[in-house]
């Protein structure tokens, strides 16, 4: 049975099927359609804080306005509308719980007319519905057929790389905002009954792994226009973005985007590879955690210990108290952003990590999630046999 819709998306849920009448409807916060910062939703940072983390928070904030423009122009190539970038936003915000950032996308996309009341149309956004909310709250689950079944309702692949940036923006996004809530000691409201994300299989990181590729049309530097060209050669020597670079630079605009922001959070820290291989393990993007297992230069036996489980990291830290402090803020940060509080996030600044540190390696570890979905979604991550 098809679900039914009702008048108005007033509330953060909303039903998958269109309305063809679209007044007088209103969202629960109309006011937080309409704010000065789209990345931080004007959430007020301390100005020590702020200016530490200028540079990143600049690059996001750009990203936010690539993604989501005030006027989108579809076309045959392109076909996901203003409608559709919001809807699938607020689908990614319901399935982080973080209320600030539901209230917005749900009061941006309340006005806006939706698609026709075809069986084609609501069928187009169920689909697109249930691949947003499986890739934001189980990535692990999604194989190339979800892919297919976007094909299948017409989504092309321009449309396919734009639908996995929006879900790796604003789960980024969700986790941002959760840590500077956290910081500035707002009270944790998660609502009852939200699911916390599952670890994906084990069986998945094993010790071989066959290099990630890619089933989509890639573009070659000798195929590229000038844009494309000039996107690929700046950002195909950057260790995230090297192997997905050919991909994403068909929308070569948004590829720019998250290179600068990925230029703007990496910084030498030790502990950066942990607060990588966390999300890494969680969301099941076994290149990501080989990767980032090889650039572990800490005590040994950390990779093993998180590849292994959660009882495996807690025995292991028992004798690395920093070490626990990251990794325990880093998986509930991943797991379950709208639980995070300063419970997870004081231990880091006891342990001696400044603020700004603690804030960039968390913050960080939110990028590596975006980047955990490309790289399972896009591509495939297949063990040698």
């Amino acid at each position: 049975m098809e679900p039914r819709h009702v008048s108005g998306k007033d509330h953060w849920y909303h039903e998958t099927q269109s309305r063809t009448q679209h007044s007088d409807v209103m969202p629960l916060v109309p006011e937080a359609a309409h704010v000065d910062d789209r990345f931080l939703l004007d959430l007020a940072l301390p100005d020590a804080l702020f200016n530490a983390s200028q540079r990143w928070l600049s690059a996001a904030r750009l990203l936010a306005e690539t993604l989501f423009p005030n006027v989108v122009t579809t076309n045959r190539l392109r076909t996901f509308s203003a409608y559709d970038r919001l809807s699938t936003a607020l689908t990614v915000a319901q399935v982080s719980g973080v209320q600030r950032l539901c209230n917005h996308y749900a009061a941006r996309l309340a006005p806006l007319p939706g698609p026709d009341s075809s069986r084609e149309s609501n069928h187009r956004l169920a689909q697109i519905t249930q691949y947003a909310r499986q890739l934001a709250s189980s990535p692990s689950i999604i194989t190339p057929r979800a892919r297919q079944q976007l094909d299948a309702v017409g989504l092309t692949q321009h449309d396919v790389i734009l639908i996995n940036q929006v879900v790796g923006f604003v789960g980024f996004q969700a986790r941002v905002i959760a840590l500077f809530q956290a910081y500035m000691g707002f009270p944790v409201r998660w609502i009852p009954g939200m699911p916390v994300q599952e670890d994906a299989d084990p069986g998945l990181f094993h010790d071989d792994c066959a290099p990630w590729h890619t089933d989509l049309a890639s573009i070659e530097v000798h195929q590229a226009n000038t844009p494309q060209g000039e996107a690929l050669a700046r950002w195909r020597h950057v260790p995230e973005l090297a192997a997905l670079a050919p991909v994403l630079a068909q929308e070569e605009i948004v590829l720019n985007r998250l290179g600068e922001l990925t230029d703007a959070l990496s910084f030498a820290h030790p502990l950066l590879p942990l607060s990588s291989l966390i999300p890494a393990r969680i969301n099941g993007s076994a290149s990501c955690f080989h990767y980032y297992s090889s650039q572990w230069q800490g005590a040994s036996g950390l990779p093993e210990a998180i590849r292994n489980g959660e009882r495996a990291i807690q025995a292991w830290c028992h004798y690395y108290p920093c070490e626990q402090a990251v990794a325990q803020a880093t998986q509930l940060l991943t797991r379950a952003p709208d639980r995070f509080s300063a419970a997870q996030l004081n231990p880091l600044f006891e342990q001696g990590l400044s603020i700004p540190d603690a804030i960039t390696l968390l913050a960080w570890s939110a990028l590596t999630g975006w980047m955990n979905r490309l790289r399972i979604a896009l591509g495939c991550e297949q063990q040698l046999t």
